[in-house]
């Protein structure tokens, strides 16, 4: 399955009645009830809201980041909730370049299910009709088997991998943030040492993805002859971290991981080394 759908063949698996979860995953880290507002007044009609802190993280404490995973076993209770079994073909959009959506792509993903897409352009792409009726979202009828997370690299593999180096890191945030500069989000600014700084606003051209042609080249182009499989993504808190490893996808540089914990989680303990 192809990473991302268009609208028009998002329109013709809804007409065709085959069964599609659609999840609105618009959010806003600065007011994070702006999501949720915005689906309750508008969006396309049977979409289900996921909430980017309340199912899509786990409990913080202070010293894992901002936006930590929520744990194997926690994921899987949710999907049920949700109405994810391993059949529901799911279909993720937001309105930010699919950076929200991307982050429960990976998580998918990750965690077995393949069934799963994100819509390209997000809902400034969808042409059908708009919705305000919010949807509940129908359990499953059995538990969601527990899953861990497949590609998901850890801050210990990160410290080690700055001795060997063997993998590199790709930092998603922006150049000034990547340099220790107009950092609102964390404590303290700054990128781990020897890290690449890759926007992920580079993948997009609007609020669609660039062609597979062009990311194959972008990404070439920053990492040489670097395998994905020897790449970490992180970003601030593991979310447009996401958005770096789908466009590799997209581009067909399939197996990169991802560093969840991200600069939040790095910078919060004063004995790991800060870039500038």
């Amino acid at each position: 399955m192809t990473p991302l759908i268009t609208a028009n063949q998002l329109e013709e698996i809804i007409n065709s009645g085959e069964n599609v979860l659609l999840c609105d995953c618009r959010f806003d880290l600065v007011d994070p009830q702006a999501g949720k507002k915005a689906y309750q007044e508008g969006h396309i009609p049977g979409a289900v809201y996921v909430d980017l802190d309340q199912d899509l993280s786990g409990a913080k404490t202070g010293k894992n980041g901002r936006h930590p995973l929520p744990t194997p076993e926690a994921w899987a209770q949710t999907k049920s909730r949700l109405g994810i079994d391993s059949k529901t073909l799911v279909v993720a959009y937001d309105n930010q370049g699919s950076v929200y959506a991307s982050r429960l792509w990976w998580m998918l993903k990750a965690t077995g299910h393949a069934n799963v897409q994100v819509l390209d352009g997000g809902l400034d792409s969808w042409n059908g009709p708009i919705g305000i009726l919010a949807r509940q979202p129908e359990a499953t009828h059995t538990p969601v088997p527990t899953m861990p997370y497949i590609g998901l690299v850890l801050v210990d593999d990160v410290v080690e991998n700055l001795q060997g180096k063997k993998s590199v890191i790709i930092d998603a945030r922006a150049n000034d943030r990547f340099h220790g500069q107009n950092e609102t989000l964390d404590p303290i600014g700054g990128h781990i040492p020897d890290a690449l700084n890759y926007c992920f606003r580079e993948n997009l051209s609007g609020k669609a993805f660039k062609a597979p042609e062009q990311l194959y080249k972008d990404f070439h182009d920053l990492l040489g002859s670097t395998r994905a499989s020897e790449v970490i993504h992180q970003c601030g808190s593991g979310v447009t971290a996401c958005h770096n490893l789908l466009a590799m996808e997209i581009a067909g540089l399939k197996g990169s991981q991802l560093y969840a914990g991200s600069w939040s989680e790095w910078c919060a303990d004063p004995s790991r080394p800060i870039a500038l």
